[in-house]
């Protein structure tokens, strides 16, 4: 689909996700809050959910077998690497149904303590999807280490709390204020046109 299909597409899923507003919902993402699966939250539902962040991608469909959660975002396929491994399975072993999917540009940053500059990061923390779609930028700052995670805005919410001027973090820019880190530098990902789909997930 096209950019504009995509968009109307969103905006079709979002009125039947929240009709008129709609009720609040219990919503189950893997990652900590500034993940994409929480970004891809907040565009269709905006404030009208309740999150539920969760540790792994099979945790999260847990949430829905035990009536935990009314829906869960999912990442289906990413433009940089593919079918997200095991993610369709799973969805299927677990007898959900994808209800719509929504296209999330992805925007990777490199995050850090105020003050760190980039010759000051020797490690960067993501998860390795992440830092899989950051090979370039890499590759140019060889002396820095990548450190795979469990999620992108974990990653900065760890580096801030650990406090090493030496640490960086990949993910989206909403985590820099959020977790009290600054950009060091931005659309560090290997193309511009990077994106996520993912799919909206309840019992069926």
């Amino acid at each position: 689909m096209t950019e504009a299909e995509w968009r109307d597409a969103a905006d079709r899923l979002r009125e039947r996700l929240r009709p008129n507003g709609g009720e609040q919902a219990v919503v189950a993402f893997q990652g900590e809050r500034g993940a994409y699966g929480h970004l891809a939250i907040e565009r269709l539902w905006g404030a009208r959910a309740w999150l539920l962040p969760c540790w792994t991608f099979a945790d999260v469909i847990a949430r829905l077998e035990q009536g935990r959660a009314e829906f869960a975002v999912l990442p289906l396929r990413n433009e940089i690497v593919g079918e997200i491994p095991g993610i369709q399975e799973a969805i299927e072993d677990a007898e959900l149904e994808i209800v719509g999917e929504l296209r999330l540009p992805v925007r990777h940053c490199l995050l850090a303590l105020p003050g760190s500059g980039l010759d000051d990061i020797t490690t960067v923390f993501s998860h390795p999807v992440a830092l899989s779609q950051c090979q370039k930028f890499l590759e140019a700052h060889p002396a820095m280490r990548p450190r795979e995670a469990n999620d992108t805005a974990g990653s900065a919410r760890d580096v801030a709390a650990r406090g090493r001027a030496n640490e960086g973090a990949i993910a989206a820019e909403g985590c820099a204020e959020r977790y009290g880190l600054h950009v060091v530098a931005r659309n560090v990902g290997d193309r511009e046109d990077n994106a996520t789909v993912f799919g909206v997930v309840r019992r069926a």
